[in-house]
């Protein structure tokens, strides 16, 4: 049996990225470069916090019947500390430019499409049946995101350069993927060469060079550890609730 404390953290840190990653995406909503990628980006957002639902439900559940507790998926949102949220660091980053933006979804979307797969086969029903529901989900942001990324690096002299400019600040965000935390269920270092080789195949294409080993890769997401970037976001996105709670419309 998986330990609980264990099993409500890593369900949490998967809420969380998928959260803060959807607050992000949702600063596109109207501003995206044209009308259909605005609708298709805006749709990724409603994805990602539809999964952060599910878990956040999940793991309110567990937290209840283990303590006591009368937690719900908007408490666990929107009254939680920087410090409590245990999203990849990378989902918080600023959206900078189209091609950022992109870059971001598509190296996490393939990380969560080998993740989710492996958590199909999960003992716990729960996590395994949010992840066969999502899945169809992500499968669809990898295709869209990879689309995106060819054409970025493959296109124009300034898309290209825009692209390069993603993948030098993007990239040592990555390794937070395959670092494990003390909580954490599911061993997503044995994903590693698989997500590289995915990652390879898309840059290949897009004639991206690939980055160089060993770079240095910046952590602390999971463990409560942010940029400076997460509070102003959740600032932002508890204020309503923070000031009137319990508020509905």
């Amino acid at each position: 049996m998986m330990n609980e404390n264990k099993l409500v953290s890593s369900t949490l840190q998967l809420a969380d990225s998928a959260l803060i990653l959807g607050q992000r995406n949702a600063a596109w909503c109207a501003h995206g470069p044209i009308l259909e990628q605005d609708i298709a980006i805006t749709n990724i957002t409603l994805d990602l916090i539809g999964q952060a639902r599910n878990f956040y439900q999940y793991a309110a559940k567990l937290m209840n019947e283990a303590d006591n507790k009368n937690e719900t998926e908007d408490t666990l949102a929107y009254f939680r500390n920087e410090r409590d949220f245990k999203n990849y660091l990378i989902c918080e980053l600023p959206n900078g430019d189209w091609a950022q933006t992109i870059l971001r979804q598509f190296f996490l979307s393939t990380f969560q499409s080998l993740l989710f797969e492996k958590m199909m086969q999960s003992s716990d029903t729960q996590l395994a049946a949010i992840a066969t529901k999502s899945i169809k989900e992500i499968q669809y942001h990898l295709k869209w995101s990879s689309e995106w990324v060819i054409r970025l690096g493959d296109g124009t002299e300034e898309s290209r350069n825009r692209i390069l400019a993603a993948v030098d600040y993007l990239w040592m965000y990555t390794g937070e993927f395959f670092i494990p935390a003390a909580y954490e269920i599911f061993n997503a270092a044995d994903l590693q060469q698989d997500w590289l080789h995915h990652v390879a195949i898309v840059f290949e294409e897009a004639t991206i060079p690939f980055p160089a080993e060993n770079q240095f890769m910046q952590t602390g997401g999971k463990t409560g550890m942010h940029t400076e970037h997460l509070g102003f976001i959740i600032a932002e996105m508890q204020s309503l609730q923070r000031a009137y709670p319990g508020a509905e419309w």
